[in-house]
């Protein structure tokens, strides 16, 4: 886990990843570890559906702005309060 991310999370209901450098509010590369329970359900030709999963546990490494690529400037920020004219993805 690099220092400028330390801290980082999953955003909560509310909540969304913002980058501070260039305002990218959409697109980010996400490195996370899960440990996760999973009910496989098989069926008579041996393929297998995922029918539940329960996450156990979830922590976030590394997270970088697609657009800039910086991942020293990564934030939370309110989810409706998130200026969303900044975003390059609004040109």
């Amino acid at each position: 886990m690099t220092d400028q991310n330390a801290g980082l999370r999953v955003p909560a209901e509310g909540e969304r990843w913002r980058c501070a450098g260039c305002g990218n509010l959409t697109r980010f590369d996400v490195t996370r570890t899960r440990r996760t329970t999973e009910y496989w359900h098989f069926d008579l030709a041996g393929e297998h559906q995922v029918e539940e999963e329960t996450v156990r546990a979830e922590a976030v490494e590394a997270v970088s702005c697609r657009w800039c690529g910086r991942d020293d400037a990564i934030e939370l920020v309110d989810r409706a309060s998130a200026d969303t004219s900044a975003d390059p993805a609004a040109d």
